[in-house]
């Protein structure tokens, strides 16, 4: 196994983007890759599988696509109305 095998997350966790993408929440998330970190407010809009992977779809609050390999991400906390 090397660090790039994908490692499948917890079910609470992939529940908790399901949920977040059904209801149109966004959430700090941060993640890891190429050996940068990462933190952004993201609005979830879907869960993919691709060749055995899984990805978060989402946009910032820009309007910026991101695809974010689930084991990758690190933490993640829903926000308030007011952005906190």
């Amino acid at each position: 196994m090397t660090e790039d095998d994908y490692v499948p997350i917890p079910c609470a966790t992939y529940s908790r983007l399901e949920l977040a993408a059904m209801h149109g929440e966004r959430l700090r998330v941060a993640w890891r890759a190429g050996g940068v970190d990462h933190v952004e407010t993201l609005r979830p809009r879907d869960l993919q599988t691709c060749r055995g992977e899984e990805f978060l779809i989402a946009d910032t609050d820009r309007g910026e696509p991101r695809r974010i390999r689930l084991d990758h991400i690190r933490s993640l906390h829903g926000l308030d109305e007011d952005g906190t």
